[in-house]
């Protein structure tokens, strides 16, 4: 008997709702949430067939005449999970997700379980995310770019400690700043800390503090960075270059929410929000012995990972832009704008040092410049080379959905053939010009050009 209390409590304490049906769709049981959500609270849904719960939506209609649950036996993967709108007790729409789960054989006749989301918060992130082609520093349209906006959004919403990873040079510290400007800390302190910049006697100085006469030169108090950032974020950045001792303390402070000053032995509460970014993979350093295990799950309680820009290629005509308005400001050069074959080579290209490196050929380009445009000759010859495509294997196989990014087009001389082709390689990237692109080892213009201008 105390196991199912137990139990009871914790499907009450679920954010999802949760239906328990019989062979015959009867709800033998559901837990709170389900109760708000589908509008009544007073358990008078147990004992009603499922789809009388959903009455009007396309779920409830199959499953009336097909005689089973829908969700249950969908044999289409994309089928197995319905979005239904529902009225509410008020007259509002109440959005849910929703997907079956089969239950194993027991003496309570439960043969499944309906699994209920409520969309609402979820709608409203996407759509902000949806109306919005910049977070903060962040820049992208793309979905690769909307989906991480959208991680941020949540995660900015939450007290927990978020781990940020990425390749040098996407832009982690962004990342941190967004997650601090969207968070209830926002009108708190933003701290940031590039660990790798400090040797380990003076990075503990720097985020703990010390008291006076601590050692030679302490001849004053000095708050740390976690002091500093009371009430608001602090960044570690560069987390993987610490050494284990101070991995040590910083654990501590993690799991205590108090710091110790160099040189004085009584800790102080601190109320920090803490972020740890890095370029190193911690899960390898963690098994080498390099990176405490137990701080690297304390860290890691949110991750996030930000794209490489070669990730989201088709981004990059919209972030040269930002950041060449920026250059052509500094160089007083206002009316200096990039060729589309410029554009065209930029996206051809890999960027290993990712927006950073983008943002340095950008200045190069800028100074080498001679007119109002931006041409090839204007870039550095690496990036030239890239939009050049090499001589491409042959591939006689067709592009297998999902397939990895790389060079599938063979020239021919069918153009008809060639343009069924890209016509193929187009329809399996989505309609995504910029992938398809890429995946037949062509620029978005040279492809642009063959749709419209066959043979």
């Amino acid at each position: 008997m105390e196991s199912l209390v137990t139990l009871r409590v914790f499907l009450d304490s679920l954010e999802e709702g949760v239906l328990f049906l019989d062979d015959g769709r009867k709800v033998l049981e559901m837990n709170d949430a389900a109760q708000r959500m589908l509008g009544k609270v007073d358990g008078s849904f147990v004992g009603q067939l499922c789809p009388s719960l959903f009455a009007g939506t396309a779920c409830a209609r199959e499953c009336e005449i097909r005689g089973h649950c829908s969700l249950m036996r969908a044999q289409d993967e994309s089928r197995k999970i319905q979005d239904v709108v529902l009225k509410g007790p008020d007259g509002t729409d109440i959005s849910l997700r929703m997907w079956a789960m089969l239950l194993p054989p027991n003496d309570s006749a439960l043969t499944c379980a309906i699994i209920l989301r409520d969309r609402s918060r979820e709608i409203e992130l996407e759509t902000e995310v949806r109306e919005r082609w910049q977070l903060g520093g962040l820049i992208g349209r793309s979905q690769t770019m909307q989906y991480l906006y959208q991680k941020v959004l949540r995660a900015a919403a939450s007290e927990a400690n978020v781990l940020i990873t990425g390749e040098s040079g996407v832009g982690k510290e962004l990342v941190a700043r967004a997650l601090h400007d969207n968070s209830p800390r926002s009108a708190g302190p933003y701290v940031a800390v590039h660990c790798a910049s400090l040797a380990e006697n003076l990075l503990e100085s720097e985020l703990f503090g010390h008291a006076k006469g601590a050692f030679s030169g302490a001849v004053a108090v000095r708050l740390g960075r976690f002091e500093a950032a009371s009430g608001g974020t602090l960044l570690l950045d560069e987390i993987g270059e610490i050494s284990l001792a101070i991995q040590t303390k910083l654990l501590r402070v993690l799991q205590e929410r108090e710091i110790v000053r160099v040189g004085e032995n009584h800790p102080r509460k601190v109320d920090v929000r803490v972020i740890a970014a890095t370029h190193r993979d911690l899960a390898t350093m963690v098994k080498r012995g390099e990176f405490r295990e137990d701080l690297y799950y304390r860290l890691r309680v949110l991750p996030l990972e930000v794209p490489a820009l070669r990730e989201h290629r088709e981004d990059i005509p919209l972030l040269a832009s930002k950041l060449l308005s920026g250059l052509t400001e500094r160089y007083r050069r206002p009316d200096l704008t990039l060729s589309a074959e410029a554009i065209a080579a930029l996206e051809a290209y890999d960027w290993p040092g990712n927006v950073r490196h983008l943002f340095n050929a950008l200045e190069y380009a800028v100074v080498q410049a001679e007119g109002t445009t931006i041409r090839p000759k204007d870039l550095l010859r690496e990036i030239v080379a890239a939009a050049v495509p090499a001589s491409p294997p042959v591939h006689a196989e067709p592009l297998p959905p999902g397939a990895p990014l790389t060079r599938y087009y063979q020239p021919t001389a069918d153009p008809s053939a060639e343009r069924a082709l890209i016509l193929k390689v187009l329809e399996e990237s989505g309609g995504n010009k910029a992938m398809a692109a890429r995946r037949l080892g062509m620029s978005r213009t040279t492809l642009w050009k063959r749709l419209s201008h066959p043979g």
